[in-house]
């Protein structure tokens, strides 16, 4: 068992690995997950750590419509909707007399 151990590290040694001046560490990650040299697992460790500099990730993305305008059109009544008066939702609030505002508060909520 020793000796085919031994057998085995002394394949996986014969294949050195380095990087050229001016290659980047991406590099080397691709060179280990191509190597047939290599085990399996290392070469699995080096794609899962190449793979987010490879292949970009998925993510989601907006799609707007301008309805046959320009954007710069859409920003001008943004701007203008911007600057009108907020409009509330109940509408104005009538005070309450100062009499009411002294008796306990009561609350709603259940123990």
């Amino acid at each position: 068992m020793d000796g085919m151990l031994d057998q085995i590290g002394a394949e996986i040694a014969e294949e050195i690995i380095e990087l050229a001046p001016g290659e980047i560490s991406l590099d080397l990650l691709r060179r280990v997950y191509r190597s047939t040299q290599q085990p399996m697992s290392l070469r699995m460790r080096a794609a899962i750590e190449a793979l987010p500099f490879e292949v970009p990730k998925l993510s989601a993305t907006a799609i707007a419509t301008m309805d046959g305008q320009t954007f710069a059109q859409a920003l001008d009544r943004a701007i203008e909707r911007s600057r009108s008066p907020t409009p509330l939702l109940n509408g104005p609030v009538e005070p309450l007399p100062p009499s009411e505002l002294k008796k306990p508060m009561q609350t709603f909520r259940r123990y």
